[in-house]
């Protein structure tokens, strides 16, 4: 259930109206927007007399909301969610680029890496030090050591840096890393999503491979059930019939997406194709829908990478991808101030 104040009402009288909502055992959310105060209720409404909480003087509306995922839903938080990441935003109108190797192997190969992107003019730095494989005599990633040439290069460049998580037990090695990413077979890892749901950190959430949107805003639920508001999603492509690329790119899902929460909306191009030439054309795309991020895998040698080679760009790919990206950030951007 949603509870839209009026302007008019004194904090006296929303503490009252809380504590009359108390009593029917449900949690509210006093969020408090641009335009407007809301109350959101969370629990078990049934037993709460709707035409009661409109009689009260300082309610403007009330809705029931049908959807099961509340603190993630548009409705109950009308304005975008901006994160704040090491003194650089994901959200609120501009554009992030989160860019680097699929793979962390050496220090050489990812200190030149994250030089480049920086100059290219990325906001973040990705490296996977754990790597979920197909095979299991694929590399499998650094570990610790991985985290640790990250945390250099960060120093390094001042760049926040973005890894993946693979399993609970290896939580405690994230305490330094600026985001935690959540690799689409773990979309519905649930314990692991309550754990960092009580963590104070940044979660970029990847959706399945198979999940639809709804399942991904469900798993982002979990995080935020356990206090942690902090969530980026990520479309990464889903898998389809189609053989032609690595698994399709579901671009439908950021407006669609962008209806249903408030939460940032990260593209990643690389996984989603599997073909660097088609990086960039669909980085194109998801800025012209509206992402307010991409993440996009590049490697110095990519021929040569120990994961995921045919789909990232070398530093100078990355580099020309980055001026037209900017410049299609700047165009639309351009263009929504011009209807404003």
């Amino acid at each position: 259930m949603v509870i839209v104040l009026k302007d008019q009402a004194t904090e006296q009288q929303v503490a009252e109206l809380m504590d009359w909502l108390h009593t029917f055992d449900v949690k509210t959310n006093l969020v408090t927007g641009v335009h407007s105060r809301i109350i959101g209720l969370i629990g078990d409404t049934t037993s709460v007399d709707i035409d009661a909480v409109r009689a009260k003087a300082i309610v403007e509306t009330v809705k029931r909301v049908q959807e099961p995922y509340k603190n993630a839903n548009r409705r109950f938080h009308p304005d975008d969610t901006v994160i704040e990441v090491g003194g650089r935003k994901i959200g609120g109108g501009s554009l992030s680029v989160i860019a680097g190797p699929c793979s962390v192997e050496t220090e050489d190969q990812l200190m030149r890496t994250a030089i480049a992107v920086k100059e290219a003019g990325a906001d973040f730095l990705r490296g996977g030090a754990f790597k979920p494989r197909t095979s299991p005599y694929a590399f499998q990633g650094l570990g610790k050591e991985g985290i640790d040439l990250l945390l250099k290069a960060r120093k390094e460049t001042g760049l926040p840096i973005v890894t993946e998580i693979m399993d609970l037990s290896d939580l405690d090695l994230f305490a330094d890393v600026d985001v935690v990413q959540v690799g689409a077979r773990n979309m519905q890892n649930f314990t692991l999503l309550k754990a960092l749901g009580r963590c104070d950190k940044p979660v970029l959430l990847k959706r399945g491979l198979s999940a639809t949107l709804q399942e991904l805003l469900m798993s982002a639920e979990y995080i935020m059930s356990e206090g942690n508001s902090k969530v980026i999603l990520c479309e990464r492509g889903i898998r389809t019939y189609e053989p032609e690329t690595r698994n399709t790119l579901d671009i439908s899902a950021v407006p669609l997406l962008r209806q249903k929460t408030h939460l940032p909306i990260v593209i990643d191009p690389s996984h989603a194709t599997g073909i660097n030439s088609l990086v960039e054309p669909m980085s194109l795309v998801a800025v012209a829908a509206g992402a307010d991020a991409l993440e996009i895998e590049v490697h110095i040698d990519p021929k040569n990478a120990w994961s995921d080679g045919a789909q990232s760009l070398t530093p100078e790919q990355f580099a020309a991808a980055m001026k037209r990206i900017r410049a299609t950030e700047h165009f639309f951007h351009d263009e929504l101030n011009a209807e404003g």
